[in-house]
């Protein structure tokens, strides 16, 4: 008759681990997005929002630390012909690039909100973008070949108030209403 210590059991396999260095396994998915996006570089899109003259190029300029849009010379605008009566959407592309990390920074600003006395509905041609650059974006990602898919979909608007002392006024709250329920609001 034979002992159970003739039958010794082995111990088991050591357990099975994706190094950082393998280049698989869910631990190594935030390195592998790194290495995506490094190697394509990342899309980003501000939009920047408020009256003229509280200081949206200048704010933009300074956060990027180079010249992404001209400044506006107000008086030379002004002196010339009548401001249109709409608020306008003007797009403005840059690619900026910092060790070796390149971003393809997109600018959108609404030159024309808030500056005039019937400023109502004012903020309809800013919600109207940001709903079709969604609507855009939803048809290319339904298409069978969704190379080369354009986004400009907003990531954050910056909403400049006027600083005036006072409360806000009732444009900029509905305003931020409308936006913060579309975009990543930044008062």
């Amino acid at each position: 008759m034979m002992d159970l210590e003739d039958f010794s059991v082995p111990p088991p396999p050591p357990p099975i681990s994706a190094s950082p260095l393998s280049g698989t396994g869910i631990a190594n998915l935030p390195n592998q997005r790194h290495k995506i996006v490094a190697k394509n570089g990342a899309n980003f899109t501000i939009m920047v929002c408020g009256e003229s003259g509280v200081g949206k190029t200048t704010f933009v300029n300074t956060l990027f630390t180079t010249t992404i849009k001209e400044p506006k010379n107000l008086s030379k605008r002004h002196a010339k012909s009548p401001p249109s009566k709409t608020v306008q959407i003007q797009i403005t592309r840059a690619e900026l690039e910092e060790k070796m990390f390149k971003v393809k920074l997109t600018i959108i600003d609404t030159p024309g909100f808030g500056d005039y006395v019937n400023n109502r509905h004012s903020w309809i041609p800013i919600v109207d973008f940001i709903d079709d650059q969604h609507e855009k974006y939803m048809r290319q990602e339904q298409q069978p070949c969704r190379k080369g898919i354009i986004d400009m979909r907003v990531h954050a608007c910056l909403y400049f108030i006027k600083p005036t002392g006072h409360t806000l006024n009732p444009l900029d709250i509905e305003v931020m209403k409308r936006l913060g329920s579309r975009v990543n609001l930044i008062p």
